[in-house]
């Protein structure tokens, strides 16, 4: 489940790999995100097996180039399992163009106020990045953060669409750079980093934090493309989200079948072969 830092052991060879994105092969297999998308549909059935919410609000933020559209998957399961999931209405994610923040802290304070306790936010790949600097910057008003492939640490040419980011957001990358430092480091409300080691946009060790009492790293098989639809995502984020407000514990993945986890399976098959 935890994810180590290897930028941190091989020296100048492996700091320079972690300056490139994913490989080209893994880039063209984000089309699994269509395979996953299929056994979203086909888990529905399954839903009623995890555990269910107490109805507190969850804004999602959606990646980079997507927008309210693309988290409907996600924010319904949401619904399903009992919580106020709520978009995050700011159009198309094209980066951090001029008042998005403003409006994004807005947003959280009108759901907070509504609700009227504080909001659980779930960011997906560069929505992760918003929702760990809301959540520095505001922790009373959130309850925990959960990312998906949120490349918040590392290098932020260390992806596939950081040229597209440029042209889009109308800022050098390096920019983002500056945005990004320390932001691995725990928040200070419980946070979850899911990520798979087989992401094709952005490279995976870009995408965990350092863990702490109340921050983790937890590993899924699948895409990029496909995180806020995974069904082993789902049930990350279902059981996080359960979690009564001021308890918090390390996510147990043997709860749900070490078959569905790499670092579980590895840990089962150590058993059985030791």
């Amino acid at each position: 489940m935890n994810a180590d830092r290897p930028a941190e052991e091989d020296g100048d060879d492996q700091l320079e790999a972690l300056d490139a994105p994913p490989s080209r092969l893994l880039f063209a297999l984000e089309t699994r995100a269509l395979a996953e998308f299929g056994l979203f549909l086909n888990s529905r059935l399954l839903w009623g097996l995890l555990p269910r919410g107490d109805g507190h609000p969850v804004l999602v933020l959606p990646g980079f180039t997507t927008g309210d559209v693309v988290t409907t998957p996600l924010r319904r399961f949401l619904r399903h399992r009992g919580y106020e999931a709520k978009a995050w209405r700011q159009g198309v994610n094209v980066g951090m163009r001029h008042g998005l923040e403003i409006r994004m802290l807005r947003r959280l304070r009108e759901l907070a106020w509504l609700h009227d306790q504080p909001v659980s936010i779930i960011g997906w790949s560069l929505g992760g990045i918003y929702a760990r600097e809301i959540a520095r910057t505001q922790p009373a008003m959130v309850r925990q953060v959960i990312t998906l492939g949120s490349p918040f640490a590392g290098s932020p040419k260390a992806n596939h669409v950081w040229k597209l980011y440029e042209n889009l957001a109308g800022e050098q990358i390096a920019n983002e750079a500056k945005r990004l430092q320390g932001l691995e480091r725990p928040l200070p409300v419980p946070s979850t980093a899911i990520y798979s080691r087989t992401d094709g946009v952005v490279r995976w060790q870009c995408c965990v934090q350092r863990e702490g009492p109340r921050s983790e790293n937890v590993e899924v098989y699948g895409s990029h493309c496909g995180l806020g639809h995974n069904p082993s995502v789902l049930a990350i984020v279902a059981d996080r989200l359960a979690q009564p407000e001021g308890e918090w514990a390390p996510f147990d993945p043997g709860r749900y079948g070490c078959a569905f986890f790499p670092a579980e399976r590895s840990r089962a098959a150590e058993a059985t072969t030791g």
